[in-house]
């Protein structure tokens, strides 16, 4: 009897430190609840769950990303970290190649792990053979992000105004293409180093502060300086669009590794889309958006959002006449439904670009982004 008391009594304490940790932690996400639920009384974090239709083995193939591989073990391809077993033996173990052998080992308490069960050729050394080996695979579709990561895609306004600027064309052209000759303004710098032709556009606020954060910056082209001096030449190559007066020239960065993983966030994000890359009206898969969220805020490369598609604001014509329409109805908003993920590829100080790669509705500036649960 004794016993049995005490039983209950220690069950009735778990019950009231858990009910405790659900009234603090109400405002996180369903998975962080979860997690420190757990810590709370005193067991372990549930396991990321496996999707239903897993493999035992996967040979990885040229042209897969990261995501996909995920999305093949994991119902939440960002609880990747979580079941990734690296081999430290390995040079860059965190890096998976085509012809990798990926295997999947389930421990007798329901942990998981992936681990690579055979390496492909590509890691061997010394590099014997005559062709082309592959490199390892990417977090997502590059080609989709070519455009965002080695040039700098959000510009402060400090930024622009500091920098140089193409004032005229040489042999009269309105606007330059490849091979054509521009005059700069305010740039100091020595024979053939290279610059990126940047146009300025759209400013970029955030909705929540009313505040200017940036300007969305366009990629033109690569301007070789071929005539330092007061006002100096350069040629325009590797064009992407027409150069015109007024374009910026600011430092070529090297180009951005992808081999980060998806993840879900440390800290509680809670932000918006703020502009949409290519400026279109609606978001679908594979499109660039910007959020109001960056390394200030705990956003990091990898890092999976949610998106909610914001509820239409509508007058509610029915509440008082039933069989007709009150003009005069009050003000309602639909809830916000779950429209699609993203992952954060590229991140400023306040803002940060992602690549929506799972959309089950359009999204649009203003939807929320969140920790998924």
């Amino acid at each position: 009897m004794i016993q049995a008391r005490k039983t209950l009594i220690r069950s009735a304490c778990l019950i009231t430190a858990a009910a405790a940790s659900m009234v603090v932690l109400s405002a996180g996400s369903a998975q962080e609840r979860d997690l420190k639920l757990a810590a709370a009384v005193g067991q372990p974090a549930p396991p990321p769950v496996l999707n239903p239709r897993h493999p035992e083995t996967y040979v990885v193939q040229k042209g897969d990303t990261l995501w996909d591989i995920a999305a093949k073990f994991l119902r939440d391809p960002w609880n990747w970290p979580e079941i990734w077993q690296i081999n430290p033996q390995v040079e860059n173990p965190h890096l998976i190649y085509p012809g990798d052998v990926l295997s999947l080992a389930v421990g007798a308490g329901g942990d998981a792990h992936i681990f690579i069960s055979q390496y492909s050729g590509a890691r061997l050394q010394p590099r014997l053979r005559s062709d082309e080996l592959e490199g390892p695979i990417d977090t997502m579709a590059f080609s989709a992000i070519a455009a965002f990561l080695s040039k700098p895609s959000v510009v402060t306004e400090e930024q622009v105004l500091a920098a140089p600027h193409i004032v005229a064309f040489r042999d009269g052209h309105m606007i330059g293409g490849e091979g054509h000759e521009a005059y700069v303004r305010n740039l100091n710098a020595p024979l053939d180093q290279r610059f990126s032709v940047m146009h300025v556009g759209e400013p970029i606020i955030d909705f929540e502060s009313n505040e200017l954060v940036g300007y969305q910056a366009a990629y033109v082209a690569t301007a070789v300086v071929n005539r330092p001096g007061e006002i100096t030449r350069t040629v325009l190559t590797s064009g992407a669009r027409e150069a015109l007066r007024g374009d910026r020239l600011m430092s070529q960065e090297g180009d951005e590794a992808l081999a980060f993983k998806p993840h879900a966030s440390n800290t509680n994000i809670d932000g918006q889309i703020i502009a949409i890359a290519d400026e279109a009206s609606q978001v679908g898969n594979y499109q660039v958006v910007v959020l109001n969220r960056g390394e200030r805020h705990g956003l990091t490369q990898g890092v999976v959002l949610a998106v909610d598609q914001r509820g239409e604001v509508m007058h509610d014509v029915w509440g008082k006449r039933p069989f007709g329409k009150d003009a005069l109805g009050p003000t309602v908003e639909l809830p916000f439904e779950r429209a699609g993920t993203l992952i954060v590829f590229k991140v400023f100080n306040r803002v940060s670009y992602a690549l929506v790669i799972g959309a089950r509705a359009p999204m649009q500036v203003a939807d929320r982004v969140y920790n998924p649960n």
